[in-house]
C-alpha cells in the first residue's frame, strides 16, 4: 500500500506538478433556475413572502437573488465569517440589505430552507440535518440541491485533475500532492477549504431515511453526455445533481 501510495503522488506531480483550478464538468445554474427544477415554474409563488434560510449561503449570491424574487426575509448562515462579511457588502451594494441578513448561526424558524451546492460539503451530514429540522417550522420544507457527488467523475472537486482520477489515487497521496500549493495543514479531504464529505446517492438516501425529514421528490439529474446511460445501476458514476424537496415526517402527508 505504501509503494501504491508513494508512486500515486509521484504521478500527481508528474500530471500537476502546479497549483490545479479544475472546476466542476458542468457550470452550476444559477439560485432561481436550480430551485425551479425542485419545486416547478410555480415554485417563486411558494417562497414569495416568506422568511427563508440559506443554508451554507457563501458569498450570499443566492441570498440577495432571493430576496430580489419576493422574499420578506433571507437568512444567509455559513461557517466562513469572510464569507459572511462579503455577503453582506454585496447585499448593500444590491440594495437588498433590509432583506438579507448573514450569519454563523440562528435561532429563527423558517417557513424555507434552501441548500444549494452544500450538502456535498459539510463535515457531518446527519449533524446538519438535525440543525435543519430544529430552524424549520412544522409546515414548512427544505429544497436541497448539490452535485458533483462523489462518483461524479469531477465528483473530488479540486482533486479532480481528470474524469475519476480522485477515485483512481488514494487519498494519502491526493492530500500530499495538494500540500505543495495549500498550506492549510488539511490531512483528510474532509480537512481542505471547503471540505469534501465523499457524499453518494446511496449514502445520501439513507441518511434522510435516518433523519426526522422524508422526500417529498427527488430527482436525480444525469450527466448529460451520458443521460442514454442513465439507469438505477448507474445512477452512482451517471448524475450530476441530486435535487430534492424535503418536509418534516411529523407533518401529515396531503
Amino acid at each position: 500500500m505504501k509503494i501504491w501510495v508513494e508512486l500515486a503522488y509521484r504521478l500527481l506531480r508528474l500530471l500537476k506538478p502546479g497549483n490545479s483550478s479544475q472546476g466542476d464538468c458542468e457550470p452550476s445554474l444559477p439560485y432561481a433556475s436550480r430551485i425551479k427544477r425542485v419545486i416547478g415554474e410555480r415554485g417563486w409563488d411558494e417562497l414569495r413572502d416568506k422568511i427563508i434560510v440559506d443554508f451554507g449561503c457563501g458569498m450570499g449570491t443566492g441570498s440577495i437573488e432571493m430576496a430580489q424574487h419576493g422574499a420578506r426575509r433571507v437568512i444567509g448562515i455559513d461557517i466562513r465569517p469572510s464569507l459572511l462579511e462579503i455577503a453582506g457588502g454585496l447585499a448593500k451594494e444590491t440594495g437588498v440589505s433590509h432583506l438579507c441578513d448573514f450569519r454563523e448561526s440562528i435561532d429563527v424558524k423558517a417557513d424555507v430552507i434552501v441548500s444549494i451546492d452544500t450538502f456535498e460539503h459539510v463535515t457531518d451530514p446527519a449533524g446538519a440535518l438535525r440543525i435543519m429540522h430544529g430552524l424549520l417550522k412544522d409546515e414548512g420544507f427544505v429544497l436541497l440541491s448539490f452535485g458533483p457527488i462523489w462518483h461524479h467523475p469531477c465528483g473530488g472537486h479540486f482533486f479532480s485533475i481528470f474524469p475519476w482520477s480522485h477515485l483512481v489515487f488514494p487519498e494519502e497521496a491526493q492530500i500530499r500532492w495538494r500540500s505543495h500549493f495549500k498550506h492549510d495543514g488539511a490531512t483528510r479531504f474532509t480537512e481542505v477549504d471547503g471540505g469534501l464529505n465523499m457524499m453518494a446517492i446511496g449514502r445520501f438516501i439513507e441518511l434522510i431515511e435516518r433523519s426526522d425529514f422524508r422526500f417529498e421528490t427527488l430527482r436525480l439529474v444525469p450527466i448529460r453526455p451520458l443521460r442514454w446511460l442513465h439507469s438505477r445501476l448507474t445512477q452512482e458514476f451517471t448524475t450530476a445533481l441530486v435535487e430534492c424537496k424535503m418536509v418534516k415526517k411529523s407533518r401529515s402527508r396531503g
